[in-house]
């Protein structure tokens, strides 16, 4: 919350808002709404259903985008016939009333500033994340499982659509790895600061002792790839594998071989899928993400040359970049942006976007 004076909160808001409108510039996303109602409106738009979802899921983001404009705009203009009142009238209800909804109002432009900042080529791509249990044993593997959990709850306050593609079960407890899709717009761009290494200290549940153990997880996130194929994989450079899925589920699974691993023998990338019912549809996820992980590959390799032209020798990204402490004290940091939460409960649970926000300011002021 603001330690500004109401009035001087919302001066302050007024020009924010007015900043973020030039950016979103409202009367372009009326017509971008206005033409994807049209698409949206086609008869045969569900023939091909990535594109009617890709369409419903753009159309229903600026939607939101707009209504969120014009909802901030209606209400700082009623704030300030509020706060006229209150002082006019020396109403402290309406005072502190004027103050509640200034305080909101903050929250919600806090959000459309950051989307102003996703500006990066990929940022309004749909995105892939992979898990990777790390050093810790049993530990370990069950901190996977949880960061796994947490970002699909993530995604249910986002709006965003998450598809687990696939997961690797651990002997004990937990998973080794595994692979979910987050289909929105913008999950890349927000997803993507979640890149790195991840560390949980807490008392073991798997130590007969009780001793405090520390556990790691690596986290990765790439753009998912449009239609248009930008990475050409030949088949000469691929070896695709078919299997019977395994794991929990229900009656289709453990039936047929329908699960699709694919090797891309140049890189040794490896990919599976299981979690569609046929082996042709887990076929062609799997070989998008493959080409999602081809093109993130090729991002850093002109990354990494273009730093070093310029002699850029900071650390790479995504060095321990968090921290989950559960025990002797509760509290989850991120070491780069040193935004903190004191209720791991809540940030396990998908309470998520201040990290987020957070990180996406800290990677603007890096590449500023």
């Amino acid at each position: 919350m603001s330690e500004l004076e109401p009035q001087d909160l919302l001066r302050n808001l007024r020009t924010r808002l007015s900043e973020v409108a030039s950016v979103l510039d409202p009367k372009r996303l009326q017509s971008e709404i206005s033409e994807l109602e049209q698409q949206a409106a086609e008869p045969g738009l569900w023939d091909d259903q990535a594109r009617a979802q890709q369409v419903t899921s753009a159309l229903s983001h600026k939607k939101l985008t707009l209504s969120r404009l014009t909802e901030l705009s209606a209400g700082l203009d009623d704030a300030e016939v509020l706060l006229g009142l209150a002082s006019s009238e020396e109403d402290a209800a309406a005072a502190s009333e004027a103050q509640a909804e200034l305080s909101k109002f903050e929250a919600l432009l806090g959000d459309l500033e950051t989307e102003t900042m996703l500006s990066g080529e990929y940022d309004s791509r749909s995105a892939v994340m992979n898990i990777r249990s790390g050093a810790g044993g049993d530990d370990a593997t069950d901190f996977a499982e949880m960061l796994m959990r947490m970002y699909l709850r993530y995604s249910e306050t986002e709006g965003m659509k998450a598809d687990v593609l696939d997961v690797s079960y651990a002997e004990g407890a937990g998973i080794k790895s595994c692979s979910v899709k987050f289909e929105a717009p913008y999950a890349y761009g927000k997803l993507s600061v979640e890149s790195g290494t991840h560390r949980l200290v807490r008392m073991s549940p798997f130590n007969a002792a009780g001793k405090r153990q520390t556990s790691f997880a690596a986290v990765e996130v790439v753009p998912l790839i449009e239609r248009d194929n930008e990475v050409e994989v030949p088949d000469s450079e691929i070896r695709v594998d078919v299997f019977r899925s395994s794991g929990p589920g229900g009656q289709s699974v453990n039936t047929t071989d329908s699960a699709v691993r694919i090797t891309h023998i140049p890189t040794g990338i490896v990919v599976s899928c299981q979690n569609e019912k046929s082996q042709l549809q887990n076929k062609i996820e799997a070989m998008r993400v493959l080409q999602s992980r081809l093109l993130d590959i090729k991002l850093k390799e002109d990354e990494a040359k273009k730093k070093q032209l310029a002699g850029d020798v900071k650390a790479s990204w995504g060095e321990q970049m968090r921290s989950y402490v559960l025990a002797p004290y509760q509290m989850v940091k991120d070491l780069r942006t040193e935004h903190e939460e004191n209720n791991p409960d809540d940030v396990f649970n998908g309470k998520l976007a201040g990290f987020v926000a957070s990180g996406i300011r800290w990677r603007a002021q890096q590449n500023s």
